[in-house]
């Protein structure tokens, strides 16, 4: 059979192309490329020389070989689409399969098909085998034939060795299909030139890892490699436009900056520019809060984050927090809690964002894992928590880390998920893995507005209440829930506000704290106590933040959980 590859390649490639448009058949691909193909040669087979005249399966020698033509036959009337004097008809689940191999692989494959006269549309696949025909592969896409004109469709395969096809008619339909001029060019394989469009994270803080780097791109293989500052990390294919690895620690232990760059190997290959990445400073002791945005905190008319541009909350406040004076005010970041994110900054605190599409870990590789931070702020969520994300959270706090929790009143759905904050954050305490309302702690299911004075009594010792920011005496509400203490669920929970006129008991509270294995808890059952009135554009917001105790009630909570006080 080689021999008759070699007779059919010469024939064409010194007499030049037998019949209209065969050499402009083998164009581009439309399937996605793994290795660039450099065509040297190639089979044909125009069907031209063989006789069949029935459906009956049975072989038939052509000039490439014999072919195998099942509920198929060799039509040559006018209705039959061909660029010759005939070509394969076929119909029902007929198949046409060649029985021999061709040797030198096959990097695209065209195949011309047409519909028989007057029949109704038809499908077809391509099937490809590389074990003598054992076992076959689909190639491409199904493929709709729906033009009396012959078409040409084309397949990459970029398989090499031994290599037979096979036609299937895929429809099992009565219509009929035509196929002529087979064309398989050889595969010869050169590793493409990737390229590096963007890379995920793009930072982390110097002494944290080790973290998952993903890079997203172009013309990656199996054998790329992403390179830091030249060095190979070890890495994972996992697709043609993406890869990833894992940062370990030790690249992580110096402020700075790294060139990642992705390398493919020769033949070919080449290593793409590099993408920056960025080693934050992280001062000694210094306290790190992470404020959540996760959870369409933003939705409706809300707009409990620290900071967004053009409405998105990023990761990294924008201007730097380096740039933050004793002087600076909170329209700093544009935000309707950004005031809060910017006292927090002046007290020599790191602040940052979780934003939106960023799953809630703890004890993970992600840049953004719990681990890395004292105290995690949750404004009002509107969206339920996952089953894992309720297991970081409560794993957080029970390990040391602060959680500062902040409810709205029932029937508060900003989303019109079917979910608001107080059934959100009860759905935590009490449908979680780790254990029954953990804090101590419930939120009833009301709405109320007042300003209330009704502080915990003897509250001089109390770290929140007399903190370092100063004495707390008032508490507004404006469209709030009450909280409902369960000292027999934790004993630690503990009353700070109550409604005005009430008695200071287990009901009717405000906002209350607990500690929960080593870690800390504040929670507060109205969003607009902390609301200054910066946010986005188009939000009917309201100046709290600087009212009443608000600012000290707040920061004193936000540096107890931290463990400063």
């Amino acid at each position: 059979m080689k021999n008759l590859f070699l007779i059919a390649l010469t024939f064409l490639t010194i007499i030049s192309c037998k019949k209209e448009k065969d050499c402009k058949d083998h164009g581009n691909n439309t399937a996605a490329v793994t290795s660039v193909n450099k065509i040297t040669s190639f089979l044909f087979e125009d069907f031209e020389s063989g006789t069949k005249g029935s459906y009956a399966s049975a072989d038939v020698v052509f000039s490439s070989g014999t072919w195998n033509l099942n509920d198929a036959l060799l039509g040559n009337s006018a209705s039959d689409a061909k660029s010759g004097l005939q070509s394969v008809r076929m119909r029902n689940s007929g198949s046409l399969t060649m029985k021999s191999d061709y040797p030198n692989g096959a990097g695209t494959v065209t195949v011309k098909h047409a519909k028989y006269g007057t029949d109704a549309n038809g499908s077809w696949q391509l099937w490809y085998s590389t074990n003598a025909g054992s076992s076959y592969t689909q190639t491409g896409a199904t493929i709709t034939t729906s033009t009396t004109t012959l078409s040409t469709a084309n397949f990459t395969i970029n398989v090499s060795g031994n290599i037979r096809l096979e036609i299937r008619k895929s429809d099992a339909g009565t219509n009929r299909i035509n196929f002529d001029d087979i064309t398989i060019n050889d595969f010869t394989a050169s590793n493409p030139a990737p390229a590096l469009t963007s890379i995920s994270p793009t930072s982390a803080n110097s002494g944290s890892g080790p973290l998952t780097l993903t890079v997203t791109g172009s013309n990656f293989i199996n054998s790329s490699v992403i390179n830091w500052n030249g060095s190979a990390l070890s890495s994972i294919y996992i697709s043609s436009t993406q890869l990833s690895a894992t940062i370990p620690s030790a690249n992580l232990t110096t402020a700075g900056s790294a060139a990642v760059t992705v390398f493919n190997p020769a033949p070919g290959g080449g290593t793409t520019s590099a993408q920056n990445f960025t080693i934050n400073t992280v001062t000694s002791g210094i306290k790190r809060f992470l404020f959540d945005a996760t959870k369409a905190e933003t939705a409706g008319n809300a707009d409990w984050v620290i900071d967004e541009d053009a409405g998105v909350p990023k990761k990294v406040p924008t201007p730097a927090q380096s740039g933050i004076t004793a002087t600076t005010s909170g329209t700093y970041w544009t935000g309707a809690i950004s005031s809060w994110g910017v006292e927090l900054v002046k007290k020599g605190n790191f602040v940052e964002t979780l934003p939106s599409g960023t799953a809630i870990t703890y004890g993970g590789t992600g840049v953004q894992d719990l681990s890395h931070y004292d105290v995690f702020v949750v404004d009002e969520p509107n969206t339920r928590f996952t089953s894992a994300e309720k297991t970081a959270i409560l794993n957080f706090v029970n390990a040391g880390g602060g959680l500062f929790m902040i409810s709205d009143h029932t029937i508060s759905d900003r989303n019109n998920d079917g979910w608001d904050s107080p059934d959100i954050w009860n759905d935590l305490m009490t449908n979680n893995s780790v254990q029954n309302n953990p804090f101590g702690f419930s939120v009833s299911l009301t709405n109320f507005s007042q300003l209330s004075n009704n502080v915990l009594t003897s509250s001089s010792s109390n770290p929140i209440l007399n903190g370092t920011q100063g004495t707390v005496t008032q508490l507004e509400f404006n469209n709030g829930a009450n909280l409902t203490l369960s000292p027999a669920a934790n004993a630690n929970v503990q009353g700070l506000i109550w409604k005005s006129g009430v008695t200071q008991n287990n009901s009717n509270v405000m906002c209350a704290s607990s500690i929960y294995g080593s870690g800390r808890v504040f929670i507060v059952t109205d969003s607009s106590p902390m609301d200054d009135g910066t946010g986005a554009s188009g939000n009917t917001l309201f100046v709290s933040w600087t009212k009443y105790s608000h600012a000290k009630l707040f920061m004193n909570a936000s540096l107890w959980l931290a463990k400063l006080q």
